[in-house]
């Protein structure tokens, strides 16, 4: 078993407050034994509008919060999976979930593909939707597939991360608090049912400015749609919460619950 840590907090449009946030994260997180720590969506950054969005965002290579984390990660052996912002030369930007090995190299990053237009929160007027599925990570707890926030309402990512044997799914989020209540837990539970994975979603809590408040909650569910940690959306603090990642359990799910699909009747997803 390994020992994961999931954060929760309430990221400004300030880089500099986000990331001093997050270095507290990773001292509680290695404090309490843990192998990697998980952190939510836009946790570099969330803006007041879209204009403020695209001037903050940075190239991965030099934004001082991406280094911070990296230099973070470095010195505390401690692999980091975070949300960021990465400006591109189409004149929008990536919402990007980036994972940072325990020695602070940029192992691999996803692309959001599935972006968030829903009522006045309206993404695609500042980001740019990815372009492919990426590959499930080898990494300290697991392998892990990378998703993001709304990509949770798309089952195919996460089938086709299965179909790769990902035996950590990820999505690192800043849900409203309207949709949190309706259908967080519930889409994070059929996620985890359908793809026998461990579950981790670490979410952005708390009124970030007067536009934009956050659910919380940030959750860890096991292979069998078990809940394992859910953290309270009260309050603006910084936190983490502490799962065993136990992959021989997910095997026995696995081998006593067959999901064997009958490609030769559909097409498989």
């Amino acid at each position: 078993m390994a020992i994961a840590a999931i954060g929760q907090l309430c990221s400004t449009g300030s880089m500099s407050h986000n990331l001093a946030l997050c270095q507290v994260l990773v001292k509680k997180a290695v404090a309490a034994g843990a192998k990697a720590l998980f952190l939510p969506e836009a946790t570099d950054y969330i803006a007041q509008n879209s204009q403020e969005s695209l001037y903050l965002a940075l190239p991965m290579e030099t934004s001082p919060f991406v280094l911070g984390l990296r230099e973070a990660a470095k010195e505390s052996a401690l692999a980091i999976n975070v949300g960021i912002h990465v400006s591109t030369n189409s004149g929008k930007l990536a919402n990007r979930s980036c994972w940072i090995n325990e020695k602070g190299e940029i192992e691999s990053y996803y692309d959001k593909l599935h972006l968030f237009d829903y009522g006045v929160l309206r993404e695609s007027n500042s980001v740019e939707g990815g372009k492919t599925i990426v590959p499930p990570i080898e990494t300290v707890v697991g392998r892990v597939g990378l998703m993001i926030c709304f990509d949770l309402r798309f089952p195919e990512i996460s089938l086709a991360l299965k179909r790769q044997n990902a035996q950590i799914i990820t999505y690192p989020s800043a849900f409203t608090v309207k949709t949190g209540q309706a259908h967080w837990e519930t889409l994070l539970k059929a996620r985890a049912i359908e793809t026998q994975a461990y579950v981790i979603a670490a979410a952005q809590v708390g009124a970030h400015n007067e536009k934009r408040t956050s659910y919380g909650h940030s959750m860890v569910v096991d292979p069998w749609g078990k809940v394992l940690v859910d953290m309270t959306g009260e309050g603006n603090e910084a936190e983490i919460g502490v799962v065993d990642i136990d992959l021989d359990y997910r095997e026995k799910i696995k081998s006593e619950m067959p999901l064997l699909r009958r490609t030769d009747i559909y097409t498989e997803i």
